[in-house]
């Protein structure tokens, strides 16, 4: 069974958030949420794996992932 990586992996975490924060600058609310559906949909489709997706899924929601 694949296992989410919670351990931290990016090479440059200061520098995503800050492209993130810029994709978002000029954005409305509506749009800063679509953008955001749009993000998270294209890494779950990265990610591909449904056990690794409800994990995050459990996580991100405060509770525990998936055995």
């Amino acid at each position: 069974m694949t296992q989410l990586r919670t351990a931290p992996r990016l090479t440059e975490p200061d520098e995503f958030y800050a492209a993130l924060m810029e994709a978002h600058r000029a954005l409305d609310d509506a749009a800063s949420r679509k953008l955001d559906a749009k993000l998270i949909l294209l890494l779950a489709n990265h990610i591909g794996d449904m056990t690794v997706l409800r994990q995050a899924l459990a996580i991100a929601q405060g509770g525990k992932p998936e055995e």
